[in-house]
């Protein structure tokens, strides 16, 4: 699939603003502690992926109701759905000056009828975007870390209307962040989330 840039300007996949928050101190400091470990860019991505993807549950998977959205109160609070996660390492990949794009897929609801819109993030290297999923892994997921093909949470299914959105949003797309925002919890947070964009 050919991935598609919204905005012309690569700076703006750097950028900062009130979701992707990567100026903020919590957002700073975790990033400058995994660059500490790591030698290059591409392993700082690496570790960045499998941070968000390991250390911050999915808050369907465990259980928690709160809502987060921006990527400072997803570290801080350690909780987020994989829009939630995604701007998460968006953030810490654009604090280590790596451009980060965030993408969609549109996907079958597996806690009943109906699709969900679900977040990744893409990121830039050699180039080329390459979409990465920091949903969390749990049995039947197996997201990792790839610049050499994609190894997504999910791979759409045409025939059960599941489609992968060529985007890149160099902010979250409005349809999510509303939701995300309006929502008082993950219960109605899940009668809201957009069905497509």
């Amino acid at each position: 699939m050919q991935l598609i840039q919204q905005d012309p300007d690569l700076s703006a996949y750097l950028a900062a603003d009130e979701v992707i928050d990567h100026d903020h101190p919590v957002v700073r400091d975790t990033a400058a502690r995994l660059a500490g470990r790591v030698a290059d860019s591409y392993a700082y991505a690496q570790a960045a992926f499998e941070f968000v993807r390991d250390t911050i549950p999915h808050s369907a998977d465990s259980g928690d109701p709160r809502v987060t959205w921006r990527a400072s109160d997803v570290l801080r609070r350690r909780t987020g759905i994989c829009h939630a996660k995604a701007h998460a390492l968006a953030a810490l990949l654009r604090a280590e000056d790596i451009p980060a794009a965030l993408c969609y897929q549109r996907l079958a609801r597996d806690d009943g009828p109906g699709h969900a819109v679900h977040g990744l993030v893409a990121v830039r290297f050699h180039g080329a975007w390459h979409r990465q999923d920091p949903r969390g892994n749990k049995p039947g997921v197996d997201a990792r870390f790839s610049l050499e093909g994609e190894r997504l949470a999910w791979v759409p299914d045409a025939k059960s209307n599941e489609v992968d959105y060529p985007d890149l949003y160099a902010e979250p797309h409005p349809a999510v962040l509303g939701a995300l925002r309006a929502a008082r919890d993950r219960s109605a947070l899940w009668q809201t989330l957009p069905t497509a964009l």
